[in-house]
């Protein structure tokens, strides 16, 4: 069973979540190998960008993170104090462990910056959300990252996306990215699938 960790912090947006908690949700219902979700805060109860109050599953701090296969980062709302824990260093850390890890780790929206801030897009391509005026945009160039205005961006196992309605997008990108990385999880399976003569 593969495990992919989602981090929550206050100011959340509940539709950028969806866009993994529906995929990995369908893909462990109906797809070839069981995916486990597993959220996880830096507090009890967080509450949403318009006021939804949720309880994650676990604390960050009570988790072993190198159990988990991916990590998950759902974007949020400056206003609603998104960045107060999204660039706190335990998230950070977190998303440093991932990625040096050589493991998956997908965006959506400004939850790119967070990428940008820990230090893992530096010479890399990613996208963000880049309201008018290009604010998040030019945060993101501020950390090293080369914005590539386009609605999925993938550099290796890294992948950034501009908005919860480009999850279709990205499903795509890391379902061909997905491809080349079971080979390396599953490769007696796809010596089964793909024999050489």
């Amino acid at each position: 069973m593969k495990r992919v960790l989602m981090l929550l912090a206050s100011g959340v947006e509940p539709l950028e979540m969806a866009a993994f908690t529906d995929v990995l949700g369908w893909a462990n219902l109906l797809g070839d190998y069981p995916v486990e979700l597993a959220n996880a805060g830096l507090r009890r109860k967080i509450v949403t960008t318009f006021g939804l109050t949720l309880n994650p599953s676990f604390l960050l701090s009570d988790l072993d993170v190198g159990s988990f296969d991916a990590l998950a980062l759902p974007g949020g709302f400056e206003p609603s104090g998104f960045y107060e824990e999204a660039l706190s260093e335990p998230f950070l850390a977190t998303i440093r462990h991932f990625v040096e890890a050589g493991k998956p780790v997908a965006s959506v929206c400004v939850s790119s910056v967070c990428l940008g801030v820990a230090g893992v897009l530096r010479n890399r391509n990613a996208t963000t959300y880049h309201q008018e005026g290009g604010k998040r945009k030019n945060q993101l160039l501020e950390t090293g990252a080369r914005f590539v205005d386009r609605p999925v961006v993938v550099d290796d196992q890294i992948i950034t996306s501009r908005a919860r309605h480009c999850h279709r997008s990205c499903l795509r990108a890391a379902r061909k990215n997905n491809q080349r990385r079971k080979r390396r999880f599953y490769p007696q399976e796809d010596a089964l699938r793909h024999p050489r003569p």
